[in-house]
């Protein structure tokens, strides 16, 4: 029988006011040196900063839980962990309200609330480029970030409200993500649903994520860690995904290797892009030089529907990619403002294309746009645009 750990007994009080970082950690630590099981939040709304995963220890909230994070920056502590270049934190910011660093067998669970505070952030009065809030120059915490964990789950907890990326996993393998929800203001920019960087043998299924930024993001991000790792294995199914910047987003021109990827049964809606392998140069890291090598990509059985481009697989002129190619787009129905594009550049060919059952409805002249692609079959695609025109230009393909 799994040995029960109650927040309560170690001093947490559910009043929403009273910070129980202290009272958590306590029970946490008691759990995980009892050899592991299960701490729960029960009814009531705690309070708190920074509290430390253990491994063997399953934080459970219950129905009726809402865990609230601090509106305080002071209340967070820096994610300074061996091996991570903190200093390099993307967005300037290394906190988070929960973190975990070289632990094994943890989870949240539960069908309670995790809610970070998020507009405690920022300035909710203005708006940047008429749409986000303005970016703080403080930093924002994240909900959850984990580094070279090993058997690492979520099920069925919302994860609300993140002032930064809600889930940040770096390095991390065997994860299983089920049954979560992620609902956030999407004026608030940079806000992250899941962001799966440098894991292995990832699942992610049956969840819904709304987010002002990417919903999911696939990246390998080398350089914030000593160990260069590879991020493979990953399989996204059954999510409705709801961004105002992107459903997807796999790599960034500096990332390292990223392969055998496989998103299935999705529904997008995103005022912005739908599924994007974008690499520009202002993404470039500070020395410059593109690094990614992206191999092996399935998306299947898709449904899209947004305000921009609703695939972007591109790569800008000045850019030079290791690799990006073995690219799969099967049983895919769009509709958009934008067209599809899918253009390399004069020193990435991307090498490998297929598209079969695609249906592609955009306000576009020109529905798919094509360049530097080599390799490319397709299979009952259908290509409607908003007004007469080529249905796809091919120029250097």
């Amino acid at each position: 029988m799994q040995t029960i750990f109650a927040i309560d007994d170690y001093g947490a009080i559910g009043d929403g006011t009273t910070l129980n970082t202290r009272a958590i950690q306590r029970a946490i630590d008691a759990c995980h040196a009892a050899g592991g099981g299960r701490v729960v939040v029960g009814a009531g709304a705690y309070l708190t900063g920074t509290v430390t995963l253990r491994s063997h220890v399953e934080l459970h909230l219950a129905a009726g839980a809402r865990v609230l994070g601090s509106p305080r920056i002071e209340d967070y502590e820096t994610f300074g962990f061996p091996g991570y270049f903190v200093e390099r934190s993307p967005e300037k910011c290394s906190q988070a309200l929960f973190r975990a660093a070289d632990a094994e067998h943890i989870a949240i669970t539960g069908l309670g609330v995790v809610d970070g505070s998020g507009r405690a952030f920022y300035n909710t009065a203005e708006r940047a480029w008429g749409v986000f809030y303005p970016k703080p120059a403080a930093p924002r915490p994240r909900i959850l970030i984990a580094l070279r964990c090993r058997d690492v789950v979520l099920d069925g907890v919302q994860f609300n409200e993140s002032p930064c990326w809600t889930v940040w996993l770096m390095a991390c393998e065997r994860v299983r993500i089920r049954g979560v929800q992620m609902h956030a203001d999407q004026a608030m920019i940079n806000n992250d649903g899941i962001d799966i960087d440098g894991c292995r043998d990832v699942v992610i299924s049956d969840s819904i994520l709304q987010t002002g930024d990417d919903c999911i993001a696939i990246r390998n991000m080398r350089r914030l860690r000593e160990v260069e790792g590879v991020c493979e294995n990953v399989v996204v199914s059954n999510c409705l995904l709801n961004s105002w910047c992107q459903g997807i987003r796999v790599g960034c021109p500096s990332d390292g290797v990223i392969r055998n990827l496989r998103f299935s049964n999705l529904q997008i809606i995103s005022r912005g892009n739908g599924i994007t392998l974008d690499y520009p140069e202002r993404y470039l890291a500070p020395d410059g030089v593109a690094t990614t090598d992206v191999t092996g990509v399935a998306f299947s059985d898709i449904a899209i529907h947004c305000g921009a481009s609703p695939v972007i697989v591109s790569v800008a002129d000045a850019i030079s990619l290791k690799r990006l190619g073995r690219l799969r787009f099967t049983n895919i129905e769009s509709s958009s403002g934008k067209p599809w594009r899918i253009t390399g550049s004069p020193g990435t060919i991307i090498d490998d294309v297929r598209l079969d059952q695609v249906s592609v409805a955009t306000e576009a002249e020109e529905p798919l746009l094509l360049k530097h692609v080599h390799r490319l079959e397709m299979n009952r695609v259908s290509l409607t645009g908003g007004a007469a025109g080529a249905a796809y230009r091919l120029p250097d393909a």
